[in-house]
């Protein structure tokens, strides 16, 4: 643990390095020889987008890509002014393709439509640019709000309270999956939400927002709960406060490793603490895979290559309940491939986000997604 640990403080490390500086230009005669691609990213306050990021990296540096591609990082935050204003002088300064996670959909519009005009392309990956010249890559964030919005209306038989923790605001990610699950919540009269906060895709956020709704309601108040990110946390909290395992609140919500490991069987696997553990979470989980950065990457090499991409590549939804947990037990590719979706908390923390097997990224796998490493 203590490898994976100082490897992961290295990756946040050197992303912070590169949301300040930039990765250092290699030499003129090799620069001129590869594809120059900048990765533009906002909101990094969470486990997914290190991970992401990680992914992106590790896909530049694997053997089909590191003689490719001179990637540069910068990131803007939350404030969509500075990733348009970021955006410009990576086209001033010479970008041919940019990939981007953007912290709106529509604010970058302008900008973006520019970069097309000096034909350079543009790839969002997760979030969405609503531009037409921009390319899409991304699950149905709809279907996924939907999707984990019926589970827990069904749960709960069409009654109780509810709480729902949302997620970056301003972003396409955010709005869709919320507007489709209140939807939900909205044709069930029975369905009360009786606390709604934004959890920044943040275990730590999550932990602070139910902290403070918990100042005024107890747990007794909450039937469920629907989150964006923070399903293990709720559960840990409620550990904490002295509840049974098996009276824990039922919650809609995301990968994180910790939350799938929650949703294994008791004894499935060795725990790492009181919550880290398996217990039998009545959960259903949902992904946002983070290699859909890589993917981009791969496909900005395709267009600057020559060959054709689609406007919109729509990913398939990792989506698994309580009883169809598989544990990888060494976070191989063959046991990703067969189908393995949690794994073994001795291996990875758990914001750890565990949809990372993507069919058309072997480049990236457990090594990318947790040290930035690429398959060899």
């Amino acid at each position: 643990m203590s490898a994976i640990r100082t490897g992961l403080r290295c990756s946040a490390m050197a992303l912070a390095a590169a949301a300040v500086f930039g990765f250092a230009a290699p030499d003129s005669a090799a620069a001129a020889e590869k594809f120059k691609i900048y990765l533009s990213m906002s909101y990094i306050g969470n486990d997914w987008q290190a991970e992401a990021q990680r992914m992106i990296s590790a896909m530049a540096a694997s053997k089909d890509y590191r003689d490719k591609v001179d990637l540069r990082i910068q990131v803007a935050g939350p404030d969509a002014r500075k990733q348009i204003q970021q955006i410009n002088s990576m086209v001033q300064a010479g970008a041919q393709a940019i990939i981007t996670f953007p912290i709106s959909p529509t604010a970058l519009n302008n900008v973006v439509k520019n970069a097309c005009d000096k034909k350079v392309f543009v790839i969002a990956y997760d979030a969405e640019i609503t531009e037409p010249c921009a390319y899409n890559i991304h699950i149905d964030q709809s279907e996924a709000g939907r999707v984990t919005g019926e589970w827990l209306v069904n749960e709960l038989h069409g009654k109780g309270n509810i709480v729902v923790i949302t997620g970056v605001p301003g972003t396409s990610v955010d709005k869709f999956r919320t507007a489709a699950a209140k939807e939900v919540f909205a044709k069930n009269p029975g369905i009360k939400i009786i606390a709604e906060v934004p959890g920044m895709w943040s275990q730590a956020v999550a932990r602070e927002k139910l902290s403070e709704i918990l100042a005024t309601h107890s747990w007794n108040d909450i039937d469920g709960l629907w989150m964006q990110v923070g399903c293990y946390t709720a559960a840990s909290m409620q550990i904490e406060a002295g509840i049974p395992t098996d009276k824990i609140k039922p919650c809609a919500g995301e990968a994180a490793n910790g939350h799938r490991v929650q949703m294994l069987p008791p004894g499935a696997v060795e725990g790492v603490d009181n919550s880290y553990k398996p217990f039998g979470y009545h959960s259903i989980s949902y992904g946002s895979p983070p290699y859909s950065g890589a993917l981009a990457l791969k496909k900005a090499v395709d267009l600057l290559e020559g060959k054709q991409v689609p406007k919109t590549i729509m990913l398939p939804l990792p989506l698994a309940k309580t009883g169809e947990m598989r544990l990888c037990e060494k976070g191989s590719w063959e046991e990703m491939k067969n189908g393995c979706n949690v794994f073994d908390p001795k291996l990875v923390p758990p914001g750890w986000f565990a949809d990372i097997f993507g069919p058309e990224t072997p480049e990236v796998g457990f090594g990318a997604a947790l040290l930035g490493q690429p398959e060899e």
